[in-house]
């Protein structure tokens, strides 16, 4: 997990730590507990270099000034995190209890949310400690922490969005018959970051049958004339994700490719318009799957509709049957339905796509339609 370099002040942390801390109170919480990962980034601005078996923790109750619990060797650093000056280090060194020091922060019976990544024997080291707590994951009991976006977050996954479109427009010049799916990959990864961005997380490069894998692992297999390939990729620019999907054909494509594709285009098309405030995250899915249902390709879209990005590529809200969250203004999620055909070829097309007032906006604007390469 990289840093942010976004350019968010100690007052932007202040503000996300208080709301926090009464999102905690709201869903019954005596606090939050943040370990190392993206929610602490979000949160604090504070990335360690290393996250190792020393315990880093930040402390929110509502009520209470935030307390970042670090080790004393990584004080330093974290005390030059943009969001420092909002919360009160405590640091502790080696050969203390650092479990007894965080124990003090916390009421002795409390529920408290603690992050989904947050190590197990730090846990059982806070249990142990106050064995009358009891806790939550994260994503289990705030799942829309981090879902809603501010004016500055958004100006960033734009941005974002439109390194990953720059990429897909180089990427699509350069020859694909004849190449291993890996050397696309490369190509893929070096164009990300010559548009800026500072992690490369994915470069899905699914050639002919490999495309009815939705996560294909990059391999040797020759690129041939003939093969639909799908293109995933993405990754972090000044600590926001990108992620788009889009399916090209080497050469001229069959009728049936065709007719898959339009029909992939058209149900993502629908779940695009089914995007506004109110509307449950899972009428999203359905719109987008009914086209494909209704055109006898229902059994071959095997995955979710869409899911959350931010700071991470892949979070919370999930575009998925069963999910009633409503949409929310600054919302921002993938839209990626696909058809895959086992033993001959996939299509996927994926734009990331924000909430506004009046409906969605699509943070991804290469075309569409398909795309012919060498």
């Amino acid at each position: 997990m990289t840093g942010t370099a976004a350019p968010f002040a100690a007052d932007d942390y202040r503000a996300r730590m208080e709301r926090a801390a009464r999102s905690a109170a709201e869903a019954g919480l005596a606090g939050l507990l943040v370990a190392p990962g993206p929610d602490l980034v979000w949160l604090t601005g504070y990335a360690p270099t290393a996250v190792t078996e020393r315990l880093t923790l930040l402390v929110l109750a509502p009520g209470q000034d935030p307390v970042l619990v670090v080790p004393t060797l990584e004080a330093p650093d974290a005390g030059k995190a943009a969001g420092a000056s909002a919360l009160t280090l405590r640091d502790w060194t080696d050969g203390k209890d650092p479990y007894a020091a965080t124990a003090a922060l916390l009421e002795a019976r409390g529920r408290f949310g603690i992050s989904d990544n947050a190590w197990a024997m730090h846990l059982l080291g806070l249990q142990k400690a106050l064995p009358g707590t009891s806790y939550a994951s994260l994503t289990e009991a705030l799942p829309m922490l981090r879902a809603v976006k501010d004016a500055a977050e958004l100006e960033l996954l734009a941005a974002a969005g439109a390194a990953a479109d720059a990429t897909f427009e180089e990427i699509r010049k350069v020859r694909f018959g004849g190449r291993r799916e890996s050397e696309v990959a490369a190509d893929l990864a070096g164009l990300l970051r010559r548009f800026g961005h500072s992690q490369v997380d994915f470069t899905i490069v699914a050639s002919g049958p490999n495309g009815a894998n939705p996560h294909h692992e990059v391999g040797d297999r020759v690129i041939e004339r003939g093969d639909m390939v799908v293109l995933d990729f993405g990754g972090l620019k000044d600590g926001y994700g990108s992620d788009t999907s889009r399916t090209v054909h080497v050469g001229e494509p069959t009728d049936e490719e065709r007719r898959v594709h339009d029909l992939v285009r058209a149900a993502q098309e629908a779940g695009y318009r089914a995007v506004r405030p109110g509307v449950p995250c899972q009428e999203v899915d359905r719109a987008a799957r009914a086209v494909i249902a209704d055109a006898g390709y229902g059994e071959y879209f095997i995955h979710r509709t869409g899911h959350g990005i931010g700071v991470t590529t892949h979070e919370p809200p999930y575009m998925i049957e069963g999910e009633e969250q409503p949409l929310v203004p600054g919302m921002c999620f993938s839209v990626e339905p696909g058809v895959y055909l086992p033993g001959r070829f996939g299509v996927r097309i994926e734009d990331i796509v924000t909430v506004t007032e009046e409906g969605g906006r699509r943070l991804n604007d290469t075309t569409r339609e398909m795309v012919i390469v060498d």
